[in-house]
């Protein structure tokens, strides 16, 4: 016989169980939630937000927004110490992890902090340095999120070599940095310490940035970076990784020959699902490749009490639809009051510098479709608030259909452009066509008068398809 019992039980505090446990809280569920990290929030807290503190800490300190204005040198400053560059960093990871003490405070959630493993499908055993404690919950919510893959080939028992989670504790910044893997931890970390000035080595094994994003998007990124001085391997693998003692360095021979000397490596190879401890075979519930659970279209796993969301569930793994999934997945399990499918827009921001946010369709996916489509562009450049950034690669695209101009897709690169996916966000959703873009009034200057541009110039496009025809 449990101990305690719940409505629900949530194992993990991170986006997905933080949100579904206070959308059944809200309902008058009786709630608990069991955290293994003494840090609530999951990754999100512990390096997701951290991490875009230290981005702007890095894009303040460097001078590197005002490039194109002013003219500052990006030179790395020996007298920054590594306790000033993360003084931000660590003030916004303690606000963030706090907020998610208050919210399952507010809502009446009991946590327990421990170690989760299932006796039963219904019974969770709570290990912790204090002893066991024995929970059950008529519905059960695997939201344990994700940790990074440490590959054997990698030392990491040396000081210097590090994944996304252990860089942030770093006690001296590098003058050099080699990081391995150009997906989106990697690119956004190399952008930040290159906006430093540190000389930062990037090595990716496929011949584009993101090639689920825009092409053009990710070609721009990829000048943005080299011009920035970050040096790009692309198409290119680590055969090994060993230190080098005479220079106290680490020494990176990739598989082209190359050989890469660095005082620092990152590991940003991918994620791996933190399901290993759960015993999921008591429970029934079996775990795929790098601990993926599988899950239906309502968040069920095989066994239908049993939930998951979250990164633990795998593409997208982003805060956000973390979030929605929660809130679903509980919402589908007690028959909420909630609407019981995915939002249908769901953008992804990705926080290089400059920073890109995308929804919808990309050239490449209407043309595999062989799909016919009309572009329309509005560059950062020419435009007055963009100008007054100075940011050279920034560009806003929209993607309509070739008949009727309805918004297809909307891809952005430049400042602030996570916020500026939003109006888009709300245009494809409503089903706008260019010309009712065009028929919006935006502030003035304003990066949001991109759209009225970038339909503008897909009008044009359309009219002289028109006249070709004709």
């Amino acid at each position: 016989m449990a101990e305690h019992q719940y409505d629900l039980v949530v194992i993990g505090s991170g986006p997905a169980g933080e949100k579904g446990a206070a959308r059944a809280a809200y309902e008058g569920k009786k709630v608990a939630v069991v955290e293994s990290s003494a840090e609530l929030g999951g990754a999100v807290t512990s390096s997701g937000v951290p991490t875009k503190a230290l981005r702007e800490t890095a894009l303040n300190i460097s001078g590197f927004l005002n490039r194109g204005i002013y003219g500052v040198d990006l030179s790395y400053k020996d007298t920054l110490d590594v306790q000033t560059f993360l003084y931000r960093e660590r003030h916004v990871q303690n606000a963030a992890q706090t907020a998610v003490a208050e919210n399952l405070k507010k809502h009446h959630i009991r946590l327990y902090s421990g170690l989760a493993s299932f006796d039963d499908p219904h019974t969770l055993r709570v290990s912790s340095s204090s002893g066991e404690t024995t929970i059950s919950g008529d519905i059960i919510l695997i939201s344990t999120g994700s940790r990074p893959v440490r590959p054997p080939a990698f030392p990491f028992d040396q000081p210097n070599v590090y994944d996304s989670s252990t860089i942030l504790k770093i006690s001296k910044l590098p003058k050099s940095l080699t990081v391995v893997g150009g997906g989106i931890v990697g690119c956004e970390y190399a952008c930040l310490f290159g906006a430093l000035g540190i000389q930062v080595s990037l090595i990716h094994s496929q011949e584009h940035l993101f090639p689920f994003i825009d092409h053009e998007i990710s070609f721009r990124l990829l000048k943005s970076m080299q011009e920035m001085g970050l040096n790009l391997w692309m198409s290119d693998r680590v055969e090994k990784v060993e230190p080098d003692g005479d220079n106290h360095a680490i020494k990176t021979s990739l598989k082209s020959g190359a050989v890469i000397e660095s005082e620092a490596v990152l590991v940003a190879v991918g994620r791996v699902s933190n399901t290993d401890l759960l015993r999921l075979e008591n429970a029934g519930v079996q775990a795929g490749e790098r601990g993926l659970l599988k899950v239906n279209e309502f968040l069920q796993t095989e066994v239908p009490h049993i939930y998951a969301a979250g990164d633990v569930i795998g593409f997208p793994a982003l805060s956000s639809t973390s979030m929605e999934q929660g809130r679903l997945a509980v919402t589908h399990a007690f028959q909420l009051n909630y609407r019981t499918t995915p939002a249908n827009q769901i953008p992804f921001g990705i926080w290089t510098i400059p920073e890109i946010s995308l929804l919808g369709e990309t050239e490449e996916t209407l043309q595999a479709r062989g799909m016919p489509y009309l572009v329309g562009r509005a560059l950062y450049e020419n435009n007055p608030r963009g100008l007054v950034l100075g940011e050279k690669y920034g560009m806003l695209k929209l993607i309509f259909t070739a008949g009727d101009l309805k918004l297809l897709g909307v891809h952005i690169i430049g400042q602030e452009a996570c916020e500026l996916i939003a109006p888009g966000m709300m245009a494809l959703e409503m089903n706008a066509t260019a010309r009712d873009i065009i028929g919006l009034c935006f502030n003035f200057p304003s990066l949001a008068d991109m759209y009225k541009y970038a339909s503008y110039d897909a009008l044009g496009e359309y009219r002289e398809g028109v006249r070709m025809a004709n």
